[in-house]
């Protein structure tokens, strides 16, 4: 077990060095690392790169060096490929979801690192005693009162079979921001009078089952809190709600393009473009005064027409249909 462990170490190396060599000498170097494979999450890369490419910076027109590397879920890996990014002395870090954000900056205090699909840095446990964030933390993030009118849209589009509307919702407890939005969407839901029927999973292997268990609870209705372990999960959690005649809103518009009814929330391509825009003024100008991380600028509510019909939904009007 040590040899094999020993083995896949040296292949994890010799994978993260190869084409380590800069394309564009003289260019900028960025270090792109994704916590794990997922298409809603890729999309912040598509729009990241698309943001560098408009103000200038490409690889094609040889104005950039991108080192991509997917961790693929083993936060181990994740490790190592920052570690990598740092022994190649990479102009700046993106990272994408939040596990990479948190991971790049335990491992650096001196590389830029320019989040998306992240949330707050207090959410994510990155701020010091007196609540500032690391001072080469820049990107984009969000806050969870998006979350709140995520939720909020509920009970105005899904019927309760019962007196009291139920909703359904898995949280990660591994996970400080999922952790948060649970113990405010409990607050919400109490308000509102709606039962939050939830269950916590540790893993995306305990999903399937955690799923089951708590649609067999008789809910009304599932919440895609938007964590990692639902986000790499979500083609489980929709197919057995689909199955369970229960309709999934989220807060996510990449969610809804992959089954969920609605959603408010950040678009996550032009979440991970707004973040490109801001490594492009840094790439132009350094950490010039007044460049920090940002909130999200653009939400929207979103809805998916075949989901929609599929339980019978009619949507007020505000609502987009998604691409």
């Amino acid at each position: 077990m040590h040899r094999m462990k020993h083995a896949m170490g040296i292949l994890v190396l010799a994978a993260l060095a190869a084409a380590c060599e800069p394309a564009n000498e003289g260019a900028p170097t960025i270090g792109f690392v994704d916590a794990f494979e997922d298409s809603t999450i890729e999309q912040a890369k598509d729009g990241f790169l698309a943001a560098l490419k408009d103000n200038g910076f490409s690889e094609a027109d040889k104005s950039l060096n991108v080192i991509y590397r997917n961790a693929q879920g083993d936060i181990p890996t994740l490790t190592q490929i920052v570690r990598y990014f740092i022994s190649q002395k990479v102009t700046l870090i993106a990272s994408s979801p939040s596990l990479s954000t948190i991971t790049a900056l335990q491992n650096t205090r001196d590389i830029p690192v320019f989040m998306m699909v992240s949330p707050t840095p207090e959410l994510m446990k990155v701020t010091d005693a007196q609540d500032n964030a690391p001072a080469n933390l820049f990107g984009v993030a969000e806050n969870l009162a998006y979350i709140d009118t995520s939720f909020a849209l509920i009970p105005g589009l899904a019927e309760p079979k019962g007196e009291v509307l139920r909703v359904g919702l898995l949280f990660n407890q591994s996970e400080p921001q999922s952790v948060d939005a649970f113990g405010r969407l409990q607050e919400l839901a109490g308000a509102m009078g709606v039962e939050l029927v939830s269950r916590p999973v540790n893993s995306t292997a305990d999903v399937k089952l955690v799923a089951g268990a708590l649609l067999n609870e008789g809910i009304d209705a599932f919440f895609a809190n938007p964590d990692n372990t639902v986000f790499s999960s979500f083609e489980t959690i929709i197919k057995a709600c689909n199955e369970a005649g229960v309709p999934v809103f989220t807060s996510e518009a990449g969610l809804v393009a992959r089954g969920a009814v609605a959603a408010y929330g950040a678009d996550i391509y032009q979440w991970g473009y707004q973040a490109g825009e801001q490594a492009a003024r840094f790439l132009k100008n350094g950490p010039a005064e007044g460049l920090q991380w940002e909130m999200v600028k653009l939400r929207r509510k979103s809805y998916n027409p075949e989901a929609a019909a599929r339980f019978g939904i009619s949507m007020p009007a505000g609502y987009e249909p998604i691409q």
